[in-house]
């Protein structure tokens, strides 16, 4: 019963959007509350979930959104947009720019959430198809593959780590692996997934392409100033991440790099430095951008409350206890502990809509069947990772945070953003059960 209930809800969802055309935020919420009460729970309960679901997933993103949406704003209006994509042009050639992305993805992806990853990296998507004419969705594909690869399933992203711990698998070994099985989902759900997208057509917001006077500022900053800029926060949140191998545990310097290397502070301290890199070393005052920093926030306050509607959504499943109705449902299968892992993890992945979600609860599940040794805990963190990615759709704030930074149709959204997410995850699993097959 409360899988039918998802089911309905959901279709209820796409109902709203699409037939009626009722504004997002509306449907997401009405569907949220009608399925808390199909789930039988209190309309105190609902109200509970809603504003937990919202504040949680507003207090993750509010910041990272504001800070990286004013970042890629000041880089574009100060001609850092202009140079890094013509350099990259010139190094990569205008064809293989897909592969570029995909290169950026993965060492950028392996520190970063997705979310932040995504926040940082996509206006770089904006900058590279602006300058070169090309289709949106083709070179953002191959990024977005690569960060949901190494956010889904490859150490020492906290995610994956996260599984890996459950499970006491080998951190080095699991990373050795999950390179050997990141590889051909990339590529395949990357850029050989990507050629088939030139055509969907897309209509990102405007405040993503700024419009800018090349009289306002100086000749085009270098390269180095610029790329600096824009990898400026990925640098402090990797120094942050990694601080612990270098210093130990009550260092003041450790405690100084993981508080820079916070994602809000990072993408702070960045679009603090772009002011003066992009700003006024091109000529403009503090004065004259501030009109930039408030167009920038105004720009992504749709996109700010879809994302928060649909954590509310998210939370109404969580709490109404469809994880645990699943894990009862799967647990008498008859299956290779491998596909089973897999199988849970992306079952509750398409019912609940979080990743991070459906892949801890699927390891809970599956520990026992570890424990008693029955399988290489190395592949299993990787089974579980590459399920936790799969069919991304209408209650994961990936698939809207996705629809509304490209602005593409749910149609489109669908066969672009879940196709991909449904690739990495099938082929994960592939090369999970050949690494299983060599090894035995």
């Amino acid at each position: 019963m409360p899988l039918i209930i998802v089911i309905l809800g959901v279709a209820l969802l796409l109902i709203l959007v699409t037939v009626v055309r009722l504004n997002t935020i509306f449907s997401l919420l009405i569907t949220s509350v009608a399925v808390g009460f199909a789930m039988n729970m209190s309309a105190v309960d609902i109200l509970k979930s809603v504003e937990t679901g919202v504040s949680t997933t507003m207090g993750q993103l509010a910041l990272l959104l504001a800070f990286g949406s004013l970042l890629g704003k000041l880089m574009a209006e100060g001609g850092a947009a202009e140079k890094i994509t013509t350099v990259l042009t010139a190094v990569f050639g205008k064809k293989n720019l897909p592969w570029a992305m995909v290169l950026t993805g993965f060492l950028v992806g392996i520190p970063l959430f997705y979310n932040v990853g995504f926040i940082v990296l996509v206006p770089f998507v904006f900058m590279v198809c602006a300058s070169n004419k090309m289709p949106l969705l083709y070179v953002a594909i191959p990024l977005l593959a690569a960060l949901s690869v190494t956010h889904g399933y490859l150490p020492p992203h906290p995610g994956a780590t996260a599984i890996a711990l459950t499970y006491k698998a080998d951190i080095g070994l699991t990373m050795v692996y999950g390179i050997i099985v990141a590889i051909p989902a990339i590529i395949i759900g990357g850029p050989l997934f990507g050629r088939m997208l030139k055509r969907i057509p897309t209509n990102p917001p405007t405040e993503f392409f700024p419009e800018h006077n090349q009289a306002d500022r100086k000749e085009l900053p270098g390269f180095a100033i610029s790329i600096f800029t824009g990898l400026f926060p990925i640098i402090l949140i990797a120094f942050g991440s990694f601080s612990h191998l270098i210093f130990p545990e009550g260092s003041s310097w450790l405690k100084a790099l993981r508080f820079l290397g916070d994602p809000v502070v990072a993408l702070m301290i960045a679009s603090l430095m772009a002011m003066y890199t992009m700003g006024i070393r091109q000529g403009k005052s503090l004065r004259e951008q501030s009109a930039s920093v408030e167009e920038a926030i105004r720009g992504i306050m749709m996109i700010l409350f879809i994302i928060a509607a649909s954590g509310a959504f998210k939370q109404i499943l969580v709490d109404s206890g469809v994880a645990n109705y699943i894990a009862d449902l799967t647990a008498d299968l008859s299956l290779s502990p491998l596909v089973l892992a897999w199988l849970i993890a992306g079952i509750i992945r398409l019912v609940i809509g979080s990743a991070s979600v459906a892949g801890l609860t699927a390891a809970g599940i599956m520990l026992p069947i570890v424990q008693a040794g029955e399988v290489t805990p190395e592949l299993m963190v990787l089974a579980t990772g590459a399920g936790s990615l799969m069919f991304s759709h209408v209650n994961d704030p990936g698939f809207w945070m996705f629809k509304s930074y490209f602005g593409v149709s749910m149609k489109d959204t669908f066969r672009s953003w879940t196709v991909m997410e449904t690739l990495v995850s099938v082929i994960g699993l592939i090369g999970v059960l050949i690494l299983h097959w060599l090894g035995h």
